[in-house]
């Protein structure tokens, strides 16, 4: 009986669907393939049970069919509750890119309390007052010769440039000494030359600095307010730094124009771009944005690793502001990191511009040891709010028990 065996493997694979949702790259389900699941279990519903017109079909057939159908009718009733389960997992495994990892507590018995009281007492009353001094010392020393230089040698671009890249490199490594940053440089130092760009994964705008007091980069960054706006517009933008506004479809034209033009200078800072066009936690990478990858031109990618042994570098911006971050950094024991300068790529033939993009993103991620998902990073900033998310699951909620109270009442 085929019909009965369909009806047997149909149900059988409904009943897994939870077991494979636990990996949404097995199963992510679309609105297409619910409804041609409900068309199929629809048409098995319509197979009447067989007469004894048939001979070869027995009572034990026609009892197993008719059981088969009220599970198929079951599964039917249930499967928007299963569709909202897969998509909770789907999105729960997006999310969780973008989430800070709380570290394990050790301070929890009576011979380690005290001394994560002293731990406390020297970062936030001696270390950070050092660094804030040290930091408020190295803006006034960059303020006080980066102006006048950029004003009284206007005339002259190419002395005026280097002065400003150095004093840039030295603010960085300011910044990095106020965290005591521990940094490790693997690879050959990139160099300037026509005809390459740098991607890199991206975690923090602290990824900018950490890269940038080795070398001088010109970064396309999203623009932000405040005094970093404000450092974007006026110290940055002599280097040749590229703003643009997400949100805005017009920037992107004027932006891809900036880039090309950029690249074909052979005078300019190397270009450095964070292909994923948002912070990830440092676990996981999300989707290149192929733009970086359509210039034309070598490749060359970084890999940064943070190690979390004092501090998550990680940077939340819809939970803290930057400046709240910078003083997390600045009161924690050090800020330890890794960066990789790779080998510089080139489009292979007949390889398209997203293939090569993920072969870039493989590259890194595997050298930074970081995880891969199939996600879009611009998804994070189109999510739903927490209301519409709560209504969701106090749905599904109900659903279930609503399913659960009418199988006892029929038992």
């Amino acid at each position: 009986m085929p019909e009965l065996q369909k009806a047997v493997s149909l149900s059988g694979a409904a009943s897994g669907i939870g077991e494979r949702t636990r990996d949404p790259s097995l199963f992510q389900p679309s609105a297409s393939e619910v409804n041609l699941y409900q068309l199929h279990v629809e048409d098995l519903l319509s197979l009447n049970p067989h007469t004894e017109e048939d001979p070869t079909v027995t009572d034990l057939d026609n009892k197993l069919l008719l059981d088969n159908k009220l599970l198929l009718r079951d599964l039917l009733d249930i499967s928007p509750v299963l569709t909202e389960a897969a998509s909770a997992i789907i999105d729960d495994s997006f999310t969780r890119c973008f989430k800070s990892n709380t570290p394990e507590r050790w301070n929890w018995n009576l011979y380690l309390a005290p001394l994560w009281c002293l731990g406390v007492i020297v970062r936030y009353g001696i270390l950070f007052p050092i660094r804030v001094v040290l930091l408020a010392v190295g803006w006034i020393i960059f303020m006080a010769l980066f102006f006048p230089i950029h004003m009284a040698l206007k005339g002259h671009d190419t002395l005026r440039k280097q002065l400003e890249r150095g004093l840039v490199e030295f603010m960085c490594s300011i910044f990095v000494a106020s965290w005591t940053g521990v940094v490790k440089y693997h690879g050959p130092r990139p160099s300037r030359r026509a005809k390459q760009v740098f991607v890199a994964n991206h975690t923090c705008m602290i990824d900018f600095i950490i890269l940038e007091q080795m070398t001088t980069f010109a970064v396309i960054m999203q623009k932000h307010p405040g005094w970093v706006g404000f450092v974007q517009t006026t110290v940055l933008e002599s280097l040749g730094c590229i703003w643009f506004n997400r949100l805005e479809s017009k920037d992107r034209l004027v932006v891809v124009r900036k880039l090309k033009k950029h690249v074909e200078d052979p005078d300019s800072n190397p270009l450095l771009v964070f292909p994923e066009g948002t912070c990830v936690n440092n676990e996981y990478t999300v989707m290149f944005k192929k733009g970086a990858f359509e210039l034309d031109c070598a490749v060359c990618p970084i890999a940064i690793k943070y190690n979390k042994i004092f501090v998550d570098a990680f940077w939340n911006h819809r939970k803290q502001s930057f400046t709240m971050h910078l003083m997390r950094l600045m009161t924690s024991w050090a800020v330890v990191c890794n960066v990789w300068y790779l080998e510089p790529q080139t489009l292979h033939p007949g390889e398209t511009y997203i293939e090569f993009a993920e072969r870039v993103r493989d590259l890194i991620a595997k050298r930074a040891g970081i995880k891969k998902v199939p996600w879009d990073g611009y998804l994070r900033f189109f999510q739903p709010s927490s209301k519409l998310t709560e209504k969701k699951q106090q749905n599904f909620a109900e659903a279930v028990i609503r399913r659960l109270t009418n199988n006892s009442q029929d038992e």
